[in-house]
């Protein structure tokens, strides 16, 4: 049971899931909406300025069409007349790719937020597969956008018949209309479709993007054992975390030992704990360079022992410091007596000895 339940995405996304998926592009999406804004945009240029442009361009372009026999055919002549033509069509064009533009990234933006990535440009065999194309054919996706797409065709087939149907009269003269009465017309049919089917796609756009949504959610879900592996590669794998801290604690006790051999005394229990003190002449107390129980407490005392720092055997003290004192501290003021006595006797026993290693 545990096995099937690991395998099995019931576990909702975490951050980092949601992050990684937005950075390789992996948005939730929704077509719909940006079709949209597309239409909305598309409206606004044929409701604001679509008659006006389309005059203007009609007086730009009327020498082509009334007088073409005029426009001298030399090369110098051809290139100018092409030059000024790319020109006006760029100044009639630019507003409205501007305003399309806008519109399909007001699209994008509203349902998420901006995504740089190259990751869906990747060649993937899935893409040419024909079982992975058959599998997506056949998909709810698929299902959904092929329902999607009957439910607009009609809508809009419907809502475009009931506007016409009222004005075919009129629009069976529509030949014989000049351009001025023939323009406002056009416009004014176009900008009431477009209404229609802006109200129509606003509400198939959000029904379109909840299940998107939903896709979306489901899609980014997680195994267990998915949420396991991320919290290890957050946290760090314990096993290498504990490695880890046992190299910190043998380099730790490396430097350690190096120490010893500056100490002036180790205090030991005799054997079970062991620290080793450093003191010299005008420091205020005396600092703990060395110190450890069993295995490293003997240690510290072969090291001292090779080094002949001189070994004072005191239970009560070793175990005292050792309980209070970490690496580099100095000796608690309620031990200055007891380690000022133990000093002051090595130091004594020293000088008559030479120098000598001193254990006790």
């Amino acid at each position: 049971m545990s096995d099937q339940g690991d395998d099995e995405k019931t576990e909702e996304p975490t951050s980092k899931k949601l992050e990684d998926a937005h950075k390789k592009g992996d948005v939730p999406k929704s077509q719909e909406v940006n079709t949209w804004f597309v239409m909305l945009g598309t409206t606004l240029v044929i409701g604001l300025a679509a008659d006006n442009t389309v005059m203007d361009f009609s007086r730009s372009f009327r020498v082509f069409l009334e007088s073409p026999h005029d426009i001298s055919v030399d090369q110098g002549n051809l290139l100018r007349v092409w030059q000024q033509l790319g020109t006006m069509v760029l100044t009639y064009m630019a507003l409205p790719m501007i305003i399309l533009l806008i519109g399909a990234a007001a699209g994008a933006l509203v349902q998420h937020a901006p995504v740089f990535s190259a990751e869906n440009m990747k060649p993937k065999l899935s893409k040419i597969s024909p079982a992975a194309g058959l599998k997506r054919l056949f998909s709810v996706k698929s299902l959904m956008n092929f329902a999607k797409g009957i439910v607009k065709l009609v809508l809009v087939g419907t809502a475009t018949f009931l506007i016409i149907w009222p004005m075919r009269d009129q629009l069976l003269i529509i030949m014989t209309m000049d351009l001025g009465a023939l323009l406002p017309l056009v416009q004014s049919v176009a900008v009431k479709i477009l209404m229609v089917v802006l109200a129509i796609l606003i509400v198939l756009a959000a029904i379109d993007f909840s299940f998107e949504r939903v896709q979306w959610n489901k899609k980014q879900r997680m195994t267990i054992k998915e949420v396991k592996d991320e919290h290890k590669q957050m946290d760090g794998d314990p096993v290498i975390k504990a490695k880890l801290r046992a190299l910190r604690m043998e380099r730790g006790r490396r430097r350690m030992m190096a120490d010893v051999p500056d100490a002036a005394v180790i205090i030991t229990n005799p054997t079970h704990y062991a620290v080793a003190l450093k003191y010299e002449q005008g420091m205020g107390a005396p600092i703990c360079v060395a110190k450890g129980a069993d295995a490293i407490a003997l240690k510290i005392r072969e090291v001292g022992t090779a080094h002949n720092v001189p070994i004072v055997e005191s239970p009560p003290l070793a175990r005292a410091l050792f309980a209070s004192i970490d690496l580099g501290d100095a000796v608690p003021p309620e031990h200055y007596k007891a380690v000022a006595e133990v000093i002051g006797y090595v130091m004594r026993l020293k000088s008559k000895m030479g120098g000598r290693a001193l254990a006790r």
